[in-house]
């Protein structure tokens, strides 16, 4: 694993464990706003870890409010456990202790389980459309976030997002230099 890569990975762990360790009643909106940062990331990294980590922290901010207090314990101290891991550049250890992230919050609500590939489904489109923003092909963001590029055509399709951006330099500059490059005279 790149440096960079660590790097990033270990300072959205980081984060993650001192939201949940404050136990406050505006974790989830942080949890949401760290994981829209690290989807930063992924657009420029394109790395699969870096991809769990922000699906992984998209999960826990949508199931918060219904785990359980042993549930949050477990999982607070799995995130200290793959944090450490990582440190230590033991990433047999750390891919284990995400995966029994992952599982923590399978198990975390029984509504949880059953609709947790609908979350995870969710978080990776979510995520998905997040990477578009970025400027990254609908294949690409499809790609990265393993998803069919029908998955995620069908959810900008219902979204207005993607017409609501302005050009950064007006219509009249762009032709005035399109004309200068091609040599042609207005």
């Amino acid at each position: 694993m790149k440096e960079a890569l660590k790097k990033e990975i270990n300072y959205a762990l980081t984060q993650t464990i001192a939201i949940l360790e404050a136990k406050d009643a505006k974790d989830s909106e942080e949890l949401k706003t760290l994981s829209d940062h690290a989807i930063e990331d992924v657009a420029v990294h394109k790395d699969l870890d870096l991809i769990s980590i922000t699906v992984l922290i998209y999960s826990i901010y949508k199931i918060l409010p219904d785990i359980k207090p042993e549930e949050y314990a477990d999982l607070v101290k799995e995130l200290n456990n793959a944090k450490q891991h990582l440190e230590q550049n033991n990433l047999g250890r750390y891919n284990r202790s995400i995966k029994t992230l992952f599982n923590i919050i399978g198990e975390s609500h029984a509504a949880v389980k059953v609709h947790l590939q609908d979350v995870m489904q969710a978080a990776r489109i979510k995520k998905g459309a997040a990477l578009l923003h970025k400027g990254l092909s609908i294949g690409q963001a499809a790609g990265l976030m393993g998803l069919s590029n029908w998955d995620l055509q069908q959810y900008i399709g219902r979204t207005t997002s993607l017409s609501q951006h302005e050009e950064a330099i007006p219509i009249a500059k762009r032709i005035t230099l399109a004309f200068k490059l091609f040599g042609v005279k207005a």
